[in-house]
């Protein structure tokens, strides 16, 4: 009777895993129809955090001011004057003096979350109702404010965001955490956009208008959360606006150059996953395709079985896009099962430097407006070569 459940337990693991690798398969290689851009392009603000002089930064926030859109303002906010992300900044000023760009400097703190104390510092000098927030480490398209402007003009949408494809650096450990953003976060979450689920906002990319930040209680509602970009989707969700996945897939580049950076990284997106679902979050396992399916095989080592790990192999050769990354993809699929196993326990992550921990504390008071000054120690701000950059 062992030996039956055993084969049973080994055949339901490679059914299993052939089928979600085939759905993930058929979803990553169909498209969200292109959305009609509005009459009307109402003026955005774009609100880039940044922190540190990241691989081919000046050429990603380059790609922002060359956007086709009619009228658009750029804040970008570091926390230090010897942020050497102060000088990539002034580059762009030069080379694109048209644009509207404001430099921000602010040391003050408003939460755990280093990222949204940022964004509080930077949010004072957005000077539109549209809103684009988005990581330092995208490369964007030309129509990228275009493509999301039309969703966001729809009044009973609250977010907007993005999907991203991973561009490694350099050297075989971006590789595999390109292939982690590409042939996994990717197809699953295309697979539960497939399956109607609107649970996701990423900080690749998020829109959404300035009325609907301020009912949610602006950016200190999220001050002491880690997954932030996640947090401002759903607190939109749970006033009633739907979220819209974009048709736009951006670009983020994957700069880690060793296992131990590799590891931090993913365990940190995958404890942070499992914080918000700790449930679905178990069963993630069943998505690392070539381990379920060797495993199954050598549990349940039947012909039928065999041809069904076959199909599924083949479905996660497609969904790998390219010979090199089907060749490394057992590889990429065993150490997520590995990372998946670590990030069942544990509450620790690290981000840029500093520890944090899964569990949210409450939030904070609401953001300060545009043109309001919160009662907390005086800001720094970047005086040249723009006047626009004095407080407001």
């Amino acid at each position: 009777m062992s030996a039956i459940w055993t084969a049973a337990v080994g055949q339901l693991m490679v059914e299993a895993a052939t089928v979600y690798a085939v759905v993930a398969a058929c979803v990553s290689r169909k498209r969200p129809a292109q959305t009609a851009t509005p009459s009307h392009l109402a003026p955005v603000s774009v609100l880039k955090p940044l922190c540190g002089a990241e691989p081919h930064l000046y050429e990603n926030l380059a790609g922002l001011c060359r956007q086709d859109y009619p009228d658009y303002q750029l804040v970008f906010g570091v926390c230090a004057y010897d942020d050497p992300a102060i000088t990539v900044v002034n580059r762009l000023r030069k080379a694109f003096p048209e644009r509207d760009i404001v430099l921000i400097v602010d040391a003050r703190t408003h939460g755990r979350n280093p990222k949204v104390s940022n964004l509080i510092n930077l949010y004072r000098a957005a000077r539109h109702a549209h809103l684009v927030i988005a990581d330092s480490d995208i490369a964007v398209p030309p129509d990228y404010l275009r493509r999301l402007a039309g969703p966001l003009s729809d009044p009973h949408v609250g977010v907007v965001t993005c999907l991203y494809r991973g561009r490694p650096v350099d050297g075989i450990w971006s590789r595999l955490g390109a292939a982690f953003i590409n042939e996994w976060f990717a197809p699953s979450v295309r697979v539960a956009h497939a399956g109607g689920s609107r649970r996701f906002a990423f900080g690749a990319t998020i829109a959404l208008r300035r009325d609907t930040l301020n009912a949610i209680g602006g950016f200190r509602a999220l001050a002491n959360r880690l997954a932030d970009d996640y947090w401002l989707g759903e607190l939109t969700r749970q006033s009633g606006w739907k979220t819209v996945l974009s048709d736009v897939v951006v670009e983020t580049d994957v700069t880690e150059t060793s296992l131990r950076a590799l590891w931090r990284h993913e365990l940190r997106w995958l404890r942070t996953i499992r914080s918000l679902n700790a449930s679905g979050f178990f069963f993630t396992f069943l998505t690392c395709t070539w381990p379920m399916l060797v495993l199954g095989c050598l549990l349940a080592p039947h012909l039928p079985v065999l041809a069904i790990a076959l199909v599924g192999a083949l479905a996660r050769s497609v969904t790998a896009g390219s010979i090199g990354a089907a060749l490394r993809a057992p590889l990429r699929d065993a150490l997520l099962l590995v990372e998946w196993a670590a990030a069942l326990g544990g509450g620790r992550v690290h981000w840029r430097g500093h520890v944090m921990t899964t569990t949210d504390a409450p939030p904070t008071h609401s953001t300060p407006q545009p043109g309001s000054r919160p009662a907390l120690p005086k800001p720094l701000y970047s005086t040249t070569p723009h006047a626009q950059d004095s407080p407001r």
